[in-house]
């Protein structure tokens, strides 16, 4: 195994903020019930979650600039205190309207500073031979709130509201925000001036690996989106017995054995990562118990483990030094992109069709794109475009 450390000061403290922050969040997974209660159907349902990743779009190519011009740090403090904000909002809306259009604005904007943010900081801290491994151990900072999250509503929920639900969630941004401003700045000092969003975007390296975020993002809106209402409905247990083993198995799998990328090779590893996700996405179609939802989030945590911190690997590795911060930006925009793409898509399935045969198409797009990259991506004849090593300022 390689010597060099993963564990520092600074990405101890980023690990804490995103871990809060990431709580705060997830435990909203429980909107869409709300929405329900106050007579939004599965399309509208989608559209309103939707909607965070309009704004979170938007936003994207001005934060990619800000991390890359003038640093990280500024971005994750503006993130979380618009965090912050956007959850205190949730405690004014009493129904379908403009209101709640506004606080979903709000929060994909802070959700596009923070998310890019942090794994930016993440990619920054850790060593190069074990970046993979490095990311996804970063990674459980979020993972573990897709857990705690739901567990955290289920238990308020079962015995109160959802104003006690916000008010948590409130907190939580706050705190957050307390872990955040502890952070130092971790943006390299560049040898070159940053190219650019744009450039980043237009390379050939990049390309396929564009192609395939968004594909797993939109995989991961079939279940993140339309889960909860399906599984009620249909007797299969709450949101927490699907996320609770699904990031169980993401976060043991990645503390465990996160340097198998790194020695197999990140692109190898993608292959089998991406089918057994697909294949748990198109098992919650055929679920009829409790038991078969906890055994497709294994699967689809077994798949999710390695398939992001890969993906994140590949762009880093491919993209010069001093555009990490809008190469990152873009990847994390696709999660926005599937969201937005699959929220109003996947919800006209479910109401046109069925909830089952919606689970399947997502896993159907997901194993076809899986094919698509398969094909596109070249890795023999695309070298890869890496900036000489700078010191870190860290």
């Amino acid at each position: 195994m390689p010597s060099e450390r993963i564990w520092s000061a600074p990405f101890a403290l980023a690990f804490t903020a995103h871990f809060l922050a990431g709580l705060s969040l997830h435990a909203l997974i429980h909107l869409p019930g709300l929405l329900k209660s106050w007579g939004a159907g599965p399309t509208l349902v989608g559209v309103v979650i939707s909607t965070m990743a309009v704004s979170a779009i938007v936003v994207r190519p001005w934060v990619g600039w800000w991390m890359d011009e003038r640093g990280r740090r500024s971005v994750i403090i503006a993130g979380c205190i618009l965090h912050a904000l956007s959850c205190f909002a949730y405690l004014g809306l009493d129904g379908i309207g403009v209101a709640v259009f506004v606080v979903r604005i709000v929060q994909g904007i802070a959700d596009a500073m923070i998310f890019s943010a942090f794994f930016t900081v993440a990619a920054d801290l850790v060593p190069a031979k074990r970046r993979t491994e490095g990311i996804a151990i970063f990674g459980v900072s979020g993972m573990l709130p897709i857990s705690l999250g739901p567990l955290i509503g289920d238990f308020i929920l079962a015995d109160h509201g959802y104003r006690e639900l916000f008010w948590v969630v409130s907190v939580l941004g706050v705190v957050a925000l307390g872990a955040a401003l502890l952070i130092p700045e971790t943006r390299p000092a560049h040898a070159e001036p940053p190219s650019g969003l744009w450039k980043a975007i237009r390379l050939p390296t990049l390309r396929p690996l564009w192609m395939a975020g968004i594909v797993f993002a939109l995989s991961l809106t079939s279940y993140f989106v339309f889960l909860k209402n399906h599984a009620e409905r249909e007797a299969l247990g709450t949101i927490s017995t699907f996320f609770t083993p699904y990031a169980i198995t993401a976060v043991a799998l990645r503390l465990v054995a996160g340097w198998i990328p790194d020695r197999v090779g990140p692109r190898r590893m993608l292959f089998p990562s991406m089918i057994l996700l697909s294949v748990g996405i198109a098992g919650l179609g055929l679920a009829t118990s409790p038991a078969h939802v906890m055994a497709m989030g294994v699967l689809c945590g077994l798949g999710h483990a390695y398939t992001f911190p890969i993906l994140s690997t590949l762009i880093v590795e491919r993209t010069p030094e001093q555009d990490r911060g809008s190469a990152l930006t873009i990847f994390t925009a696709l999660f926005d992109v599937g969201m937005l793409l699959g929220g109003p898509m996947l919800g006209a399935v479910v109401e046109s069709v069925s909830a089952p045969f919606m689970f399947f198409v997502a896993a159907g797009i997901s194993l076809a794109g899986l094919i698509a990259f398969g094909l596109w991506d070249r890795p023999t004849l695309s070298p890869r475009t890496v900036a000489p090593s700078v010191p870190r300022s860290t």
